[in-house]
């Protein structure tokens, strides 16, 4: 092999990069730490700014909400999601390390596989249905231009598409940073002028005369909200602030990671809402099974490829996050493979899934949204767990410790992976799922005994076990993990880091 794919053991420096980004789930080294905060909006922008925001605004209203409402719970929910993101990116610039190896100061060396496996399924799951809904936005739209439409279209968009997002996710941190960087201008600038074609759509007396809905039916939409945006991301938060120096300030990791990811879709939700509030048949179109072609029905002809483009470019940003973030996912669970190859194996399971649901499958999209709310449950409890380990630590990780089972942090750390296990359980008892039928009609069990409606009432549908596993397990690790934490640092210095974590706060 080359130096630049050769695999070296984890924890160990590796060879400068010559293409593909040699790194994997090592610490990286401090002649490659690099760049400043502000650079972490072009990533999270990009992965973020898919038109499908814009259905988000018909799921709101759907709480049976107000405009101003389904404002309030939109655009907060949005904020206060990513900027969860944003506090697990500090632990990136302050480890050097990616997400799920950081977290094994909380769960043990070998403790971690577990939500590793779990963040690993998720992202997989995740780059799977964006690609499956680029090509259908891109055979869509050349639908309705009359140039093709068929397999054949779809074969040649899910090639394009595919190669895009396994290559970048190969090549690795540096490609993806310029690709996400190109998406970010395109897209904005594009986006822009959807929302100037489609402002014609716009009815502000049907939009200002939706009737309010109840406290708990906004909370209820708020919940969603977090649910189907930020908290997705919580897992995998620390992967691309792990690149800068440790001497970055917190605020500035906290704050460009929280706008970067949030400005996109707080403009995304606010016209989805405004066209979903228009129109009851265009509310309808809109959060659909085909939420692309009702989003191009709206525009004049002569725009329909830009409109493809920034469809496209937009869902892809987002995949590419995901299959970089699902590679080191998988390094973390045990693969013994340099990163590149982990992410060439995520891609091949990509690819065979997105086939299926593009050219087979007919009833994909319910139990995704089943599939990935029951994995959404105990990835926001982990987000729990490493955000309250985060609070409690004062001084630098053990960069050796990290990769060592015989190390302070252990090989399996019980009293964590319970409150993981326990906050999941009760998480998926304030959650619904009706298209997996009886594997997974169980979920829900608590919504009834905490009167909370049953499974039939608003807190059904609003995912509203996400959250409850969050706090639980942040307040669960809040009070019990400050023993462990306390233990670790009584050790002394931590070998291989200089740098203190106060003085960065």
């Amino acid at each position: 092999m080359s130096a630049a794919v050769q695999w070296v053991p984890e924890g160990q420096p590796r060879p400068a990069a010559l293409g593909v980004e040699t790194n994997g789930i090592n610490v990286i080294s401090e002649a490659e730490r690099k760049g400043t905060p502000r650079q972490l909006f072009f990533p999270w922008f990009a992965a973020n700014v898919s038109v499908l925001g814009l259905t988000y605004g018909s799921f709101v209203l759907g709480f049976g909400i107000s405009f101003w409402q389904a404002i309030f719970a939109g655009v907060i929910g949005i904020i206060a999601s990513f900027l969860l993101c944003g506090f697990v990116a500090v632990a990136g610039k302050r480890g050097s390390a990616p997400t799920m190896i950081l977290s094994r100061a909380a769960f043990g060396v070998r403790g971690t596989k577990l939500p590793a496996f779990v963040s690993w399924v998720l992202c997989v799951g995740w780059e799977t249905v964006l690609t499956y809904l680029s090509v259908e936005a891109t055979s869509t739209v050349l639908q309705r231009l009359g140039v093709a439409s068929g397999n054949s279209v779809r074969l040649a968009a899910f090639v394009v598409v595919a190669v895009l997002i396994v290559g970048a996710g190969v090549l690795g941190f540096d490609m993806i940073m310029r690709l996400q960087g190109a998406i970010t201008v395109v897209t904005a600038v594009l986006t822009v002028m959807f929302f100037a074609l489609a402002a014609s759509k716009i009815h502000w007396p049907a939009v200002s005369g939706l009737q309010g809905g109840s406290a708990e039916a906004m909370i209820g939409a708020l919940v969603f909200v977090m649910s189907a945006l930020g908290l997705g991301w919580i897992n995998s938060a620390a992967d691309y602030s792990r690149y800068l120096p440790r001497s970055a300030k917190a605020s500035g990791v906290i704050g460009w990671t929280t706008f970067g990811a949030s400005a996109a879709p707080v403009l995304l939700i606010i016209m989805g809402l405004l066209l979903a509030g228009s129109s009851k048949s265009l509310n309808s179109a809109i959060s659909g099974s085909d939420p692309i072609g009702a989003l191009a029905a709206l525009l004049p002809t002569w725009f329909l490829v830009p409109f493809m483009i920034v469809a496209v470019l937009g869902l892809v940003g987002g995949a590419v996050l995901d299959i970089y973030s699902s590679g080191l996912a998988l390094l973390t669970v045990g693969l013994r493979a340099p990163r590149w190859v982990a992410a060439g194996i995520d891609g091949i399971i990509m690819v065979a899934g997105a086939i299926y649901l593009v050219f087979f499958s007919h009833d994909f999209v319910p139990k995704f949204e089943g599939f990935l709310t029951t994995l959404a449950v105990p990835i926001s409890a982990f987000g729990g767990i490493m955000l309250a380990d985060l609070y409690h630590r004062r001084r630098p990780y053990s960069e050796t410790d990290l990769y060592s089972p015989a190390g302070r942090y252990g090989s399996v750390r019980y009293l964590s992976l319970g409150l993981l296990v326990a906050a999941t359980v009760l998480g998926w008892g304030t959650v619904t799922n009706t298209a997996w039928g009886r594997v997974l009609s169980w979920q829900g069990y608590l919504l009834g005994p905490l009167g909370l409606g049953g499974k039939s009432g608003i807190w059904a549908q609003s995912d509203l076990g996400v959250v409850f596993a969050l706090g639980l397990a942040f307040v669960g690790w809040l009070i019990l993990g400050g023993f462990t934490v306390r233990a670790q640092e009584a050790d002394e210095a931590p070998s291989g880091s200089t740098a203190r974590v106060g003085a960065s706060r």
